[in-house]
């Protein structure tokens, strides 16, 4: 469903959103990953993906990372990646854990490496962070 910040959003922000399956099954995207607090705000696309793990195509990690600050909401992560490429999974488990349950701070490096991990093109992670750079000073 669009909303009316779409129109807003240039080319290159979130150019796998929606087609994460796709992208996997075609050898094109190496890891996908949902997040969402808990309680759940929406729902993630567990049973597309389900035959396909089921099938051994795609390996599967769920996570929960715990809020480390009193108030703030607990998330759950879903991974999926091609089975040669389950070590990206456990990378971004490492970095999400460490921001979220540690309060360590997000970096310029590890938004880059977020997204090389989940294969996006660097130019796309380029304009990622310089949007984000200019929603966080304005």
């Amino acid at each position: 469903m669009d909303t009316p910040d779409d129109e807003n959003i240039p080319p290159g922000i979130g150019p796998h959103e929606g087609k994460e399956l796709e992208l996997m099954l075609a050898g094109e995207k190496p890891v996908a990953m949902f997040s969402d607090v808990i309680p759940p705000s929406f729902e993630l696309p567990e049973q597309d993906f389900a035959p396909y793990v089921a099938d051994g195509k795609l390996i599967m990690r769920d996570i929960v990372v715990t809020a480390s600050q009193t108030g703030s909401h607990d998330m759950r992560f879903l991974f999926y990646a091609l089975p040669e490429e389950q070590w990206r999974i456990e990378r971004l488990i490492e970095i999400h854990r460490a921001i979220h349950q540690h309060d360590e701070p997000s970096t310029h490096e590890l938004e880059t490496e977020i997204g090389q991990l989940l294969g996006y093109k660097d130019q796309d992670i380029q304009i990622f962070l310089d949007r984000s750079l200019k929603s966080s000073s304005g």
